[in-house]
C-alpha cells in the first residue's frame, strides 16, 4: 500500500525492501522522543486510556493509547491483559485513570489500588439498554438511574452559576442518590443484578470526577485520540514484524501529539530525521 502510494501519487518508484530500510531509519530518528513520553507517562496526575485490535500477519496484537493533557502515546502489546498497565505504568501509579469497565483495568486497580474513573458515557449506554428491556421491573430500575444521572448532569453543566461549595455540595449529593437508587429495590433480573453488584463493588468509581480536579467523567479523550489508529489499521492491515509495530508506535505518537499540541507534524518529523543524520540534539514532544 505504501510502496503504490510513493509511486502514483508522490512520483517516486522505490521496491519494498528499500522502503522498509527508510523507515527503520525514520523510526530510529523517533526514538528519543518516544522514550521520553514513555518515561513521563508513570508521573502523570490523570491519564485516559484506550485499546483497539491490532494485526500482524495472522497474529492477534493490541494497539494501547495512552492519553495525558499534553501528549498522546501509543503501544502495541501483544496482549490485552492488565500486564501492558504494569509494565507501562508500573505498580505504583499514584494519578487516576480513566477507561471503560474492562478486565484489565480493574484487575490492576484491585492489584495495586489504583484509582479509576470508569466511563460515564458507557455506563448511560448500559442504562439506556436496560430501560429498553421488555422486563417491566428491570425497564423502570434503568429508567430510574437513567434520569438521576440527567439530573447529575444538569447540575454538573451549571458549575460557573454556583460557588465553588454549593456546586460541590449539590454534585455529591446527587452521587449519594444516584447510589442510593441503582441499590434499591433492585429487581431480579440478571442484568439488573449485574448493574447493582458493579456499584457495590465500584460504586466510587464511577464518580471520581466529581471529588478529584483534572478527572474527566468520560473516556472521551482517549477514544478519539485512538481513531485513526483504527483507520490505519483498516488502510493498511496491519504490521508484519517487531520493527513495524515500533514504527507504527513512534509515528503515530508523533501525529497525535503534534495535533494534540498544535505543533506541525512534518516540521517535527523533518527537523528529527535532519537532526539524527546529522548527530545534533533531537527535538522532544514534551513541554513547549
Amino acid at each position: 500500500m505504501r510502496v503504490k502510494f510513493l509511486r502514483d501519487v508522490v512520483g517516486v518508484t522505490i521496491s519494498r525492501g528499500q522502503l522498509s530500510k527508510l523507515i527503520q531509519k525514520a523510526s530510529a530518528a523517533f526514538e528519543q522522543a518516544y522514550q521520553e513520553l514513555l518515561e513521563q507517562l508513570p508521573s502523570e496526575t490523570t491519564l485516559n486510556v484506550d485499546e483497539t485490535g491490532h494485526k500482524e500477519n495472522k497474529k492477534r496484537f493490541w494497539t494501547w493509547c495512552f492519553r495525558a493533557d499534553a501528549y498522546t502515546l501509543f503501544k502495541i502489546a501483544d496482549t490485552r491483559g492488565s500486564r501492558v498497565l504494569i509494565d507501562v505504568l508500573g505498580e505504583d501509579f499514584a494519578g487516576v485513570i480513566g477507561c471503560d469497565y474492562f478486565s484489565a483495568y480493574r484487575k490492576y486497580m484491585k492489584d495495586f489500588d489504583v484509582l479509576v474513573q470508569f466511563c460515564i458515557t458507557h455506563l448511560i449506554r448500559e442504562l439506556k439498554y436496560l430501560a429498553g428491556l421488555s422486563d417491566k421491573a428491570t425497564a423502570d430500575y434503568g429508567q430510574k438511574l437513567l434520569d438521576a444521572m440527567r439530573d447529575m448532569f444538569s447540575i454538573f453543566h451549571k458549575a460557573e452559576e454556583l460557588t465553588e461549595k454549593a456546586f460541590a455540595e449539590a454534585m455529591d449529593e446527587s452521587r449519594k442518590t444516584f447510589l442510593d437508587l441503582a441499590l434499591s429495590e433492585v429487581p431480579e433480573s440478571r442484568p439488573a443484578q449485574n448493574l447493582a453488584n458493579r456499584f457495590r463493588k465500584h460504586g466510587d468509581a464511577y464518580f471520581r470526577f466529581i471529588t478529584t480536579p483534572g478527572v474527566k467523567p468520560t473516556n472521551n479523550l482517549a477514544e478519539q485520540a485512538i481513531r485513526f489508529v483504527v483507520i490505519d489499521r483498516y488502510i493498511t492491515q496491519g504490521t508484519r514484524s517487531e520493527k513495524g509495530r515500533t514504527w507504527c508506535e513512534r509515528i503515530w505518537t508523533v501525529l497525535a501529539t503534534c495535533a494534540s499540541q498544535g505543533k506541525s507534524a512534518f516540521d517535527f518529523i523533518y527537523q528529527s530525521i535532519q537532526a539524527h543524520f546529522s548527530d545534533q540534539p533531537l527535538p522532544s514532544l514534551l513541554g513547549p
